[in-house]
């Protein structure tokens, strides 16, 4: 088609030639400028050139949003690159990729920590264990939620005056602030969730889209470590052998038979308590007399350690009482709310909870301790003194540390040992007869585990 020079009222008019899809119009005083007019009534300005022996074609924009005078300014342009040796389409396209990498820049540098530490979090549940991924879910809630028990909001964590701050602002200075003011009000929370910080910068600094946006030596700095809180064992929190009697004689007394074989359990087995709480009967073998804790450390697969004689019995009478069908005013209570009675699959259940399983025992505690005139011991003191009345029975400290979940401390230990269950069955007997005799319980059943059992 031959040129002609290309005005207002023509890039308005020229038509498409009749049965073509498209016709282009080329402007005689702008080289490669061209008008193309679709069959549609489309109308956009196009440049066209050579570079390297190959024909170069490119949209300019429509001829909405382009005058002609900007049309013939940016073919005047793009005929300039080529002249260069320049392809238009890649010199477009690079610069796009500029731009969008300046975009991705300036969005990085607003990324809280918040949002990161939400994706940490997301990224590493399927390599711990429930109890330690709560233990950071607790440790950031922003807090501000009625109490699932007790009235009131519940308080932030440690971690959560973090989450509006940016990455790139989480410096060495900030963090000793923070630990600063955490620790005065919470010192074992703030070592804690200090820790917890330091994973995260860890993560993050290995991480494709936050590494480099937190300082590298953030959490190394001299005036952070001097703000980490020296958390120290409570000294005392432990039963002595000589107050096993009166320890267990208050616990086994307790009204309710649910709290009672729980706090027996802590310390016969020496586990966490929220790792107790969570145990299902799914997860108890009484035959075999086994059961699996969901471990922190171990993570999805759990911990699997034995269950001696006498807390076996314990567990017996758990289960009696969770398979015994309540009342039949509680089943017409329970039908005209449109539910059905089942048993619970919480060994440790409890009615009145949330989740249906145990969450608040240290009351029950108080109370016996009170009842036996001893010294305060926390629930936390049950598992501590598994470990240290357990050395009464010489039994090897390996062992204990299996039983209890604790991380190998020796190379030995972590490459070279394997105990079966069988093995650790043995000890873990003898250290449950050896709690017995002290507190003068013989080996069948308690009483409290044989009374009638009341219905919920």
């Amino acid at each position: 088609m031959a040129k002609q020079t290309l005005t207002a009222a023509r890039v308005e008019n020229l038509p498409c030639e009749p049965g073509k899809a498209q016709s282009i119009h080329w402007d005689a005083k702008a080289p490669g400028l061209g008008l193309r007019v679709t069959k549609a009534g489309a109308r956009s300005f196009i440049f066209e050139s050579r570079l390297f022996g190959k024909t170069i074609r490119t949209t300019i924009g429509d001829v909405r949003t382009w005058d002609l005078g900007r049309a013939r300014t940016e073919a005047a342009r793009l005929k300039t690159l080529i002249d260069g040796g320049i392809d238009p389409r890649e010199h477009r396209a690079e610069q796009q990729a500029a731009h969008e990498a300046r975009r991705a820049a300036a969005r990085r540098q607003e990324i809280t920590f918040s949002e990161a530490w939400d994706a940490y979090l997301e990224a590493r549940k399927p390599f711990w264990g429930q109890r330690h991924y709560d233990d950071h879910i607790k440790n950031s809630d922003v807090g501000g939620k009625p109490k699932k028990r007790g009235k009131g909001l519940t308080e932030p964590g440690p971690l959560a005056p973090l989450r509006p701050i940016k990455l790139p602002e989480v410096t060495g200075e900030h963090i000793a602030q923070w630990l600063a003011d955490e620790a005065a009000r919470r010192p074992t929370m703030a070592a804690l969730s200090y820790r917890q910080l330091r994973a995260f910068i860890r993560w993050a600094d290995e991480s494709r889209d936050y590494a480099g946006l937190i300082p590298f030596d953030a959490y190394k700095a001299r005036e952070v470590k001097d703000n980490v809180p020296r958390v120290k064992a409570k000294e005392g929190d432990v039963l002595q052998r000589e107050q096993l009697p009166s320890w267990f004689a208050a616990v086994r007394a307790l009204p309710n038979i649910v709290q009672s074989v729980y706090l027996q359990s802590l310390l016969i087995t020496g586990a966490r308590r929220e790792e107790m709480a969570a145990l299902r009967w799914e997860d108890v073998d009484l035959k075999w007399r086994s059961m699996t804790l969901d471990d922190k450390v171990e993570g999805t697969g759990g911990r699997t350690i034995p269950l001696p004689r006498y807390l076996a019995s314990l567990f017996e009478a758990l289960k009696i009482k969770n398979e015994t069908p309540p009342t039949k005013r509680r089943l017409v209570t329970l039908a005209a709310r449109g539910e059905t009675w089942k048993p619970s699959p919480w060994v440790f259940e409890s009615p009145t909870a949330e989740d249906g399983k145990i969450a608040e025992p240290r009351s029950a505690h108080v109370k016996a301790l009170e009842a036996a005139q001893l010294p305060h011991v926390s629930i936390h003191g049950l598992r501590r003194s598994f470990g240290t009345l357990s050395e009464w029975v010489e039994v090897p400290v390996g062992v204990v540390a299996q039983i209890q979940g604790h991380k190998p401390s020796a190379v030995a230990e972590k490459h070279y040992r394997r105990r079966p269950l069988d093995l650790l069955r043995k000890w873990h007997d003898q250290i449950e007869t050896w709690m017995l005799e002290q507190a003068e319980i013989s080996l069948s059943p308690p009483a409290s585990a044989s009374r009638k059992i009341p219905n919920y």
